[in-house]
């Protein structure tokens, strides 16, 4: 089953949507218990635990060289670290969800612009075209359910740009890894253990200093703490880097349109959250965009092959 698994590109795509977005309200209902380092020192110290004796007890505990490991760890602090912590740090300054799902959703775009110069696979004008379909139909989900808060300093909302650039940096260093220095290529299982530790370990000063380690232990939170720490930040990222050995940037980074109106959707079955129509209406436009980037990469890789 695992390896049909690894086969099938729709799975892995499938899985990680839904895992990935389920993180969205796993996080906010982690900030409830702990303060947004506090809860992600718990969560990737809990993580590198597990991995390590996970990889210790399969004898693929190594070390893969100090360039292969620096590069992963730089992977993990931009795609763990930064954009978690700028992720929830929004939604504690305030900022409404809806706006910081609008500017995350902005990275798939920044990637397809600098795909071709740091990994050599230039996005297609087809897909580029569902780029802006797909942030079209980001932009009917989100905006009918925004709102300005007058009351929030405008410069607040630039940390949620954090989140944008540092995502856009792991994910192009990343495929970079992958088509142009082959020979530091990490496992997923072993990137995911070091990508955690440094995480944890950088996590770990701001959550003593600035929210002295401050956690609510109830049972709800070793739920959720489970939850984020082995269904998300492994097997969520561990799909997204599976896919990102596979395909460029851009149709990897065009998933991450369809976040906020996955999260809406699951909110309503989860929750109970009133579901409108231009949630409907936004899913049916931005799956529309990320098919038609799915396919100009596809027709991409062909004319590449017959070269």
């Amino acid at each position: 089953m695992l390896a049909n698994l690894r086969q099938s590109s729709p799975l892995l795509v499938l899985g990680f949507i839904l895992l990935w977005n389920s993180g969205f309200i796993g996080a906010e209902f982690g900030l409830d218990y702990a303060g947004v380092f506090s809860l992600l020192w718990w969560r990737y110290a809990l993580l590198a635990v597990l991995l390590m004796l996970c990889l210790a007890v399969c004898g693929r505990l190594r070390w893969p060289g100090t360039r292969a490991v620096g590069l992963t760890s730089v992977v993990g602090l931009f795609s763990h670290g930064v954009w978690l912590s700028c992720v929830m740090i929004s939604l504690e300054l305030g900022i409404p969800a809806g706006i910081v799902a609008l500017v995350v959703a902005l990275q798939p775009m920044t990637v397809g612009a600098l795909s071709g110069r740091v990994t050599g696979e230039p996005t297609s004008t087809t897909g580029w075209v569902g780029l802006v379909i797909g942030f079209t139909g980001v932009l009917i989900a989100v905006v009918s359910r925004a709102r300005m808060d007058e009351a929030i300093s405008p410069l607040l909302y630039l940390v949620p740009f954090g989140s944008v650039v540092a995502f856009t940096i792991a994910s192009l260093l990343q495929r970079w890894i992958e088509v142009q220095r082959p020979a530091d290529h990490v496992p997923v299982f072993q990137a995911l253990f070091y990508q955690s530790l440094v995480t944890a370990v950088v996590a770990v000063l701001p959550a003593l200093a600035l929210e002295g380690m401050s956690t609510r232990w109830v049972p709800e939170f070793f739920a959720l703490l489970g939850w984020l720490s082995i269904a998300v930040s492994l097997g969520a990222y561990a799909l997204m880097w599976r896919l990102i050995e596979r395909m460029d940037a851009t149709r990897v980074a065009s998933l991450f349109y369809l976040g906020p109106p996955v999260t809406m959707l699951m909110a309503w079955i989860a929750l109970g959250d009133t579901l409108q129509t231009t949630d409907l209406v936004g899913l049916a436009v931005t799956a529309a965009g990320v098919v038609l980037v799915y396919q100009a990469g596809r027709l991409e890789n062909r004319r590449r092959v017959r070269l």
